[in-house]
């Protein structure tokens, strides 16, 4: 199936609000979070964490559309020196499976290697031993963990480095 990634603006934060929503809410199920015991997961707090990012200086979202229907999303922060983090890379549960992620995966690389970027940063949840290793087999390196009082689990810190 065709698809375009594509920058998005910040009057379509709705839409891609609810892209991210629908698929960290299969996240929160498959580990039995909800909004009383996991309050600050993105899942619960996705509109206000887009609303802030979209209107700093450096933030790039993009989404991953299939005709007119977007159906993935993710994006970049530019945090100095040549360092970007990517942000909450999200496929609606209907189209997992089909390359989607990597796509965007793929896109955010060319992207920060086109800015002269020298790397891409991002967090996980630690005990996503699956996504953990999607990462791994595309180029990132594991590089720490943190516990924070507020969530329910163990972030994980990744790196990929330009080439």
């Amino acid at each position: 199936m065709y698809i375009t990634i594509k920058s998005l603006t910040h009057k379509q934060l709705p839409l891609y609000a609810e892209v991210v929503r629908q698929s960290f809410l299969t996240v929160a199920a498959d580990f039995g979070w909800t909004e009383k015991n996991a309050p600050g997961f993105v899942a619960f707090t996705v509109e206000e964490r887009l609303l802030s990012k979209s209107k700093e200086e450096g933030y790039y979202p993009f989404g991953c559309f299939m005709r007119e229907k977007i159906v993935g999303f993710v994006s970049l922060s530019d945090t100095g020196n040549g360092v970007y983090k990517l942000n909450q890379l999200s496929v609606l549960p209907e189209y997992r499976h089909c390359g989607y992620g990597r796509r965007l995966l793929d896109f955010c690389k060319e992207k920060v290697f086109a800015w002269s970027g020298r790397k891409i940063v991002l967090d996980i949840i630690e005990e996503n031993t699956r996504l953990k290793n999607w990462y791994i087999a595309n180029g990132f390196v594991h590089t720490g963990t943190r516990k924070f009082a507020h969530l329910p689990f163990t972030v994980g810190f990744m790196e990929w480095s330009v080439k």
